[in-house]
């Protein structure tokens, strides 16, 4: 085969360190176009995004180009930085240092985006630790509690 064909849908979601309530409507409506940016630049549009105060969901498709932990990496390194620079407020902000990433199949794209894009109403009922939880188990993912919330 002379042709590469990719297709690999990625579900992530990662929080503010100590779950700190940072993600105001005020800055999402920077922040959101500014993580669509750096993932365009690793070849890897997104899909959807969306989150609470403390927490965000983006729905994007993995380039062939780059591995998953490369694009995640830049993408938190890049937002933190940028997001410092918007005011007083978040001097001190950084996020969390892990993620969750979990395959999606083409068949459930609308379901994920309408979950990503419902995450406030969502929020009202279930907090995010509990959300997280019940994706880890999900995806049949091994957990170590110790090192999730740290």
């Amino acid at each position: 085969m002379s042709q590469s064909l990719s297709n690999v849908l990625i579900h992530l979601t990662f929080s503010t360190k100590f779950h700190q309530p940072f993600l105001s409507s005020d800055i999402e409506k920077e922040l959101f176009p500014y993580l669509s940016k750096i993932f365009r630049s690793y070849d890897s549009p997104v899909i959807s995004i969306n989150g609470t105060l403390d927490h965000i969901h983006i729905l994007f498709a993995l380039s062939k180009k780059f591995a998953l932990c490369s694009v995640i990496e830049a993408v938190k390194k890049n937002s933190s930085k940028w997001i410092k620079t918007k005011g007083i407020k978040y001097k001190n902000f950084h996020w969390q240092n892990g993620y969750g990433a979990f395959s999606v199949d083409q068949s459930n794209v609308e379901r994920i985006k309408k979950y990503i894009s419902n995450q406030k109403i969502h929020h009202q009922k279930k907090s995010f630790r509990e959300e997280y939880i019940l994706l880890v188990k999900k995806y049949n993912l091994v957990n170590d509690e110790r090192y999730m919330w740290g």
